[in-house]
């Protein structure tokens, strides 16, 4: 664990190595204030002792004003501008450090959105969006909140610990001997405490995460969960999350808030023991009263920033689970890096093989063993297989979503780990099978692809996709605001402006996910209309699940178990005994 800490502490402060010289100007602001805030009970000691030294010289029935004036004006002038002086440092102290923390947050949430870019598919699979989620919004926010408060407060405390405690030397050094000993038994205590709270803080994020990822898988699945009467179901695992998320909260803000009465008693301790030895020493004249009202002062500002600090290090500690957390997406692996001397397809004419390809989701468990296929440009090609053969794996090594373990594909004779990634998926268009809406206009949906485009551009795609009709009915027409979640529109309306998309963009390659399985016939009908105008003239890949509307395609491909079992045009594959014709005619029968 302190292993960790150290690690995670030096990598915080090369996280704020930009901010390093502005850090530097709010500890001398610290120094600066926080001496004179502590020269201030001395001088006052002073002033008393003149004080009683005047009243012990004339007595108190002779004291005149002038004198009195005499003894107090210049220790009350010095006092009043320490006090603005230090109120002014600490004014910046605060301005500053609100910037600050802006700022760091800022930049860490840049580099966690750039990061997010650079991640590899195989992140995103290991990684639930709750958790995802959690770790972007919840730990970035208390490292904010620690910035604001906790490092003032600590740069505050070190200072005023440090002079103070010279000070408590300075009055009496044996007597400032037993309060060291009583002082360092608290710190002992915030050092154990603190280790056990950072624990307790994981164990706490962690539980959040998980309960963030199922309130958004139901959130999500409502309508699956009310269609089978789980809601009882669903209140009960998030009820059950809930519970556990609370006990581990439950315990690290115990332990957070625990250790500051456990501190401040051990430090009133301390206030006694030096309040009554002191009034020893002043009866024997071994210390002034001036001195001793500064002395148990200075006591009160060491154990008080004390209490504060073993508060603001709990913080930190929990701040630190939480930078752990964000650590975790920063030091995740990227994709695999792009090669230096990249080549450029600028004609692209949708030509595309696999050659001797092989892969697997892990190096232990190899998926595909052997795929070898041709695709001439415009052809269309179909894949078909059961649930779990390998469709939706093939199609995201064409886009190389993912790395291969061994063979190459490549896409007009160019190896496709030799064009930069932009430029490989930026041929390619995809329909997938569960539609993406942003919360936005239908212009700026279709548009998504191709920001560039005109209104003019826009419609003209809407019309060849048959859903321009659908569009006008709405209130505001292609300016109506929607998304996915909202269910203004229908599954097949939505996978409509997903074609509409795809045929604004024109790739020279689309990529369908069939998705008319959910829909009415009518809408079907439409939908494989604008498909048609999809493939119409360009290169194609079908997963196809209604293998009637294959029947055409210029090479089937099936697959089984990852790999390529059978490849071949619809008569050729049903002339023969195959897994093909086999699942062609269970469709037919089951009609």
């Amino acid at each position: 664990m302190e292993k960790l800490n150290k690690q995670t502490l030096k990598r915080f402060f090369q996280l704020i190595r930009p901010e390093r010289p502005i850090f530097f100007g709010l500890i001398l602001c610290s120094l600066i204030g926080n001496a004179l805030v502590i020269a201030m009970p001395f001088i006052m000691g002073i002033a008393i002792d003149d004080l009683l030294s005047l009243i012990k010289t004339h007595g108190v029935g002779h004291i005149t004003f002038s004198m009195v004036q005499e003894a107090l004006l210049t220790p009350v002038l010095i006092l009043i501008v320490f006090s603005i002086i230090s109120s002014l440092m600490s004014y910046t102290q605060e301005r500053v450090m609100a910037s600050l923390s802006e700022r760091i947050t800022l930049r860490v949430r840049k580099e966690v959105t750039k990061k997010f870019k650079s991640l590899p598919m195989a992140f995103f699979d290991q990684h639930q969006v709750g958790d995802i989620l959690s770790r972007t919004t919840t730990s970035l926010n208390q490292l904010s909140q620690v910035f604001l408060t906790g490092i003032n407060q600590f740069f505050t405390s070190i200072s005023t610990i440090v002079f103070a405690g010279i000070m408590l030397f300075y009055i009496d050094v044996k007597l400032t001997l037993i309060v060291v000993v009583l002082i360092a038994g608290s710190s002992y205590l915030t050092g154990k405490i603190a280790n056990k709270n950072k624990k307790l803080a994981e164990a706490s994020q962690a539980e959040l995460g998980i309960l963030n990822n199922k309130t958004e898988e139901f959130l999500s699945g409502n309508l699956v969960t009310k269609t089978f009467n789980q809601q009882d179901h669903a209140k009960d695992v998030i009820s059950e999350t809930n519970q556990k998320h609370y006990k581990a909260f439950l315990s690290a803000q115990f332990m957070n808030f625990a250790i500051y009465p456990a501190i401040r008693l051990i430090n009133q301790l301390a206030f006694i023991v030096s309040a009554i030895i002191g009034a020893f020493l002043v009866l024997q004249g071994g210390i002034t009263i001036g001195l001793l009202q500064a002395y148990l002062q200075y006591i009160n500002q060491v154990s008080e920033p004390i209490s504060t600090a073993s508060y603001v290090i709990n913080s930190i500690q929990a701040a630190l689970a939480a930078v752990d957390r964000i650590f975790e997406i920063l030091d995740a692996e990227d994709d695999v890096p792009e090669k230096a001397n990249l080549q450029i397809i600028d004609r692209p004419t949708g030509a595309i093989a696999f050659d001797n390809v092989q892969f697997g989701y892990t190096e232990e468990k190899m998926l595909m063993k052997q795929v070898d296929f041709t695709v001439k440009p415009k052809q269309m090609v179909a894949i078909v297989g059961p649930t779990g053969a390998g469709k939706t794996t093939l199609v995201n090594l064409l886009m190389r979503f993912y790395e291969l373990n061994g063979g190459r594909i490549t896409f007009d004779g160019v190896d496709i780990t030799d064009l930069s990634r932009t430029n490989l998926r930026a041929m390619f268009g995809m329909v997938l099978q569960n539609t993406w809406l942003f919360e936005g206009t239908i212009a700026e949906n279709i548009a998504y692809g191709r920001m560039d485009a005109t209104r003019e551009e826009v419609i003209e795609a809407a019309k060849i996709a048959q859903c321009d009709h659908f569009i006008r009915t709405l209130p505001n027409g292609y300016d109506s605001i929607i998304s996915s979640e909202n269910g203004s529109l229908s599954q097949g309306q939505q996978q409509l402006l997903t074609i509409a998309r795809i045929i604004l963009a024109n790739p020279p390659v689309v990529i369908l996910d069939e998705a008319t399985s959910s829909v009415d016939t009518r809408t079907e009908a439409h939908i494989q209309k604008a498909m048609d105008e999809v493939t119409n003239n360009r290169t194609s890949f079908v997963i196809a699940h209604r293998l009637s509307t294959i029947e055409n395609a210029d090479l089937i491909l099936v697959m089984k178990d990852g790999d390529i079992v059978e490849k071949g045009n619809h008569q050729e594959l049903l002339a023969k005994p195959s897994l093909y014709a086999s699942l062609y005619n269970s469709q037919f029968q089951q009609t």
